[in-house]
């Protein structure tokens, strides 16, 4: 199949999970272009069978500001025209479907010329935050309901999309994945020791994220506070994003400064997860928690918010822990149990890492994603009775 893939390229979920599909869909011999406006993040290396278009939006003095809706469909109809794209996959349903939905309708406007089928995937805050604002509720429901197929990446997050929205499409749930032949765990004692110093009774803690108000990076300082006044251990915060400032200020405040290190937005995030000894991830809402998939990939117990989508990739008690947000001391005290109880720590990581083997790898998921294209496709057809 010609398959387009349109994404946002900013650190975050939905673009890495956009990007890994393209990147396994061409692996899989379907050929596909990405729709950015830049390189999406972890898209940089050539990949065969896979394109990048850029979406360059002008700014003219008329606008208050670049009309990137306009732009970003202007170049899926030039793309699906010089390609034939059978598919537009729109991932983030603002603007991303809205988007797909408008160059549909001028494809279709041309007599003769191909029209692909479109396809959103719904990330998270698409929904739970941006598409239940009224400002834009109605707008994002008709894009997903126009759609030929819906998917999301959790159940929770299907049900919110109810709840929240009022969606009347059919949403198919297709989980996160991971290429497990990237992600897990390799050793560099090297580098270990370069943020242990040396000392080997020093315990990494680990936090990934974009670092926005949801991700709650001040508890994870907190949390890691407590951790370290009864365990030897240091915290690396990876990721940049609004909250970071306010995360090193807490620090400051609790006395665990010089125990934090900020290593910023990394491409590459399987060394550092390596490390590991422990995943923190207090979030006041997870559609799925993709962080948290990486981190079990290489064998790092996860200590996480018991909610959204992470009861549907952690197992309380056996492939890592799960507590209400709020809920500061309980993390606190499975970390410290984790870190301080090898068997324990032993036993989380495995069933950990056999959960993502099961469950989550690429070569399990991909799959539906292709049936799923098909399926719309041959739905199509018995419609119009030939494909478009």
């Amino acid at each position: 199949m010609n398959v387009g893939i349109v994404c946002y390229a900013s650190v975050g979920g939905s673009g890495i999970v956009a990007t890994e599909l393209a990147k396994a869909l061409a692996d899989r011999g379907h050929q596909v272009r990405l729709i950015s406006t830049e390189m999406p993040f972890r898209g940089s290396e050539y990949h065969a069978g896979l394109a990048f278009h850029a979406v360059q939006t002008p700014g003219y003095p008329l606008f208050r500001e670049p009309q990137y809706l306009l732009s970003l469909a202007n170049k899926i109809v030039q793309v699906s025209r010089e390609h034939e794209l059978d598919i537009i996959h729109a991932h983030y349903a603002i603007p991303h479907a809205a988007a797909a939905y408008l160059a549909r309708q001028i494809l279709s406007n041309v007599a003769g010329g191909k029209v692909p089928r479109v396809i959103t995937t719904l990330h998270g805050t698409d929904v739970t935050l941006i598409g239940s604002d009224s400002s834009y509720s109605e707008t994002a429901a008709f894009c997903i309901d126009q759609s030929d197929g819906v998917t999301a990446v959790s159940r929770s997050l299907r049900d919110d999309t109810y709840r929240q929205l009022p969606v009347r499409a059919d949403i198919h749930v297709i989980p996160n994945f991971l290429d497990c032949g990237i992600h897990r765990r390799s050793s560099d004692p090297a580098l270990r020791a370069r943020f242990t110093r040396g000392d080997e009774k020093v315990r990494l803690v680990i936090h990934v994220s974009n670092f926005r108000p949801v991700k709650r990076a001040e508890a994870v300082v907190e949390i890691f506070a407590r951790l370290h006044a009864r365990v030897p251990s240091r915290l690396l915060l990876v990721g940049d994003g609004p909250d970071l400032e306010k995360a090193g200020r807490r620090a400051h405040e609790l006395g665990v400064a010089d125990a934090v290190e900020q290593l910023g937005e990394q491409e590459q995030i399987v060394p550092l997860l390596s490390l590991a000894d422990l995943f923190l991830l207090p979030s006041e809402q997870e559609s799925f928690g993709l962080a948290a998939l990486e981190a079990m990939a290489c064998q790092v117990p996860v200590v996480a918010s018991q909610v959204g989508g992470l009861p549907e990739v952690i197992d309380h008690g056996v492939t890592g822990y799960l507590h209400p947000p709020d809920a500061i001391d309980a993390m606190a005290d499975s970390g410290v149990n984790l870190l301080t109880d090898a068997p324990l720590h032993q036993r989380v990581s495995e069933a950990a890492l056999a959960a993502v083997l099961q469950r989550f790898c690429a070569n399990a998921i991909v799959p539906q994603y292709e049936a799923f294209y098909h399926e719309v496709i041959a739905c199509q057809t018995s419609v119009t009775g030939t494909p478009s």
